[in-house]
């Protein structure tokens, strides 16, 4: 016993010195750590690491509602070496850069629809487009038309700040050409005239876009990209939708949206009993626009899909826990994977084969 309590003070004894080390030298201690940290971090690029085929990224699982873990809505999709971007929500160029992704190295970004949230982070995403690879020329936008209001706004907001950069760094890292974005609009057929039309069609990436149901959000699209024999579908903000359906016909990976409907009825009421009757509004008012989690389990069973990975999530939730509350009863209606997506999530399709990595 006696020998045992020794122990015990000497061990005691050795954690209070240890502590005041630990104190004594917090300064010198935190600039080791931080400076290890940053030669493993800074300038990392995963993308090397993805081989051929599809890759798609997460950069935003989030929505208009705040979320300390999801940034607005992001999802990037590479095919091969090209880095194409769908959607820019708040945040998504940052959580791009953490994930390791140079923002330098898209090819593009395609808009689904010109929601607040979908574009709300294309500032900084063209500041870091434009400055982490010295572009020369600005970055294509793509979308239906319309969207060159949308950029002609935003290069017009940041035409002073790219004066100062170019001024600060000077024209090798920031050259004036290569400031902003350009739109590149396309035009969807006339309703009853079809529903899809080709965005790009080189080296052998093929992106589709097809006309949703965002009512009264129009015009509002999804796209399919194919590569190599693998697809992926981006649904994009959509209700049910028979042409998402359509054009999402055997893709080996569905990134659909999905609000749980229980979930913000919660929200709502809770909204209610406050007195915060604006707000109370626009949750009941999201319920007819947006598709619930099996819905999009539905449409992936429709169409064939071999997984399905759920984005913009309405409610945010804290942690995976929440899971099985907010799929419901998706899983019962497809049998294939279903993950509700988070921020960082890679998925690989191989190409040449079928597999799907990162599920």
């Amino acid at each position: 016993m006696i020998k045992r309590k020794r122990t015990f003070v000497w061990l005691l004894a050795l954690l209070i010195v240890a502590g005041l080390a630990v104190k004594w030298q917090q300064a010198a201690i935190g600039h080791w750590l931080f400076e290890r940290a940053v030669s493993e971090r800074a300038g990392r690029d995963v993308t090397k690491d993805w081989g051929d085929g599809l890759t798609v990224a997460l950069c935003g699982t989030g929505s208009p509602l705040p979320s300390d873990g999801r940034a607005g809505a992001c999802t990037l999709v590479a095919a091969g070496d090209r880095l194409f971007l769908f959607d820019a929500g708040e945040g998504s160029g940052r959580t791009l850069t953490m994930m390791g992704v140079p923002v330098g190295k898209v090819e593009r970004l395609l808009l689904t629809h010109f929601h607040s949230d979908h574009l709300d982070g294309l500032g900084p995403l063209m500041l870091m487009h434009w400055t982490g690879a010295s572009a020369t020329t600005p970055l294509p936008v793509h979308g239906p038309q319309g969207v060159e209001a949308v950029i002609s706004g935003f290069n017009a907001a940041y035409a002073i700040d790219n004066g100062y950069r170019t001024a600060h760094h000077g024209t090798k890292i920031a050259p004036p050409s290569g400031a902003g974005a350009q739109a590149q609009p396309f035009a969807l057929p006339a309703p009853g005239a079809g529903d899809t039309v080709v965005v790009l069609d080189e080296g052998g990436v093929r992106i589709t876009a097809f006309r949703v149901n965002h009512e009264p959000v129009e015009p509002s699209v999804g796209y399919r990209i194919d590569y190599k024999g693998r697809s992926v579908v981006v649904s994009g903000d959509t209700a049910q939708s028979p042409a998402l359906v359509s054009a999402a016909k055997g893709a080996d990976l569905l990134v659909h949206e999905a609000l749980n409907p229980r979930m913000v009825g919660a929200m709502t009421k809770a909204l209610e009993a406050r007195g915060i009757a604006n707000t109370a509004t626009i949750t009941r008012d999201i319920l007819n626009y947006h598709a619930t989690p099996e819905q999009a389990a539905d449409a992936a069973k429709a169409a064939g899909v071999k997984a399905l990975v759920l984005t913009h999530i309405v409610p945010p939730t804290p942690s995976r826990f929440f899971d099985p509350a907010f799929l419901g009863d998706a899983p019962k209606r497809y049998a294939g994977p279903i993950r509700v997506g988070t921020d960082g999530m890679i998925i690989s399709l191989p190409a040449g084969t079928s597999a799907i990595k990162g599920l």
